[in-house]
């Protein structure tokens, strides 16, 4: 889909300008996938990026629910699981909503 193409691209530009570093893009699994895995220092970061074109429906954030933020962690399980040493993780979420980009670190709490 070229919004989701566009809007990831753009996501990992911003990231990029706030000081972290590309991993991953698109990484897939069974049963997951994540759109971007960056580093913030040494923070393992997954990025959830969601485009809407307004709020109707709940807009970008309200797209991120339960089952989706399931799937996500489960895809960051398997991905830390690969790794010899995990580094801490978090998850962040970039919302594009009608022209409007919001950053949201920690977007599904307390990660470690």
């Amino acid at each position: 889909m070229a919004l989701g193409k566009a809007s990831e691209d753009a996501a990992a530009d911003y990231l990029a300008r706030q000081g972290l570093k590309p991993v991953e893009r698109n990484w897939r699994c069974k049963g997951g996938e994540i759109d971007l895995i960056m580093r913030d220092g040494a923070v393992l970061v997954f990025v959830e990026v969601r485009a809407r074109k307004d709020a109707r429906f709940g807009g970008a954030a309200a797209s991120i629910g339960a089952t989706k933020q399931g799937r996500i962690i489960h895809a960051a399980q398997l991905y830390l699981a690969r790794l010899p040493s995990p580094p801490p993780c978090r998850f962040d979420a970039v919302l594009f909503e009608g022209g409007r980009l919001e950053w949201l670190k920690d977007a599904f709490g307390e990660t470690g």
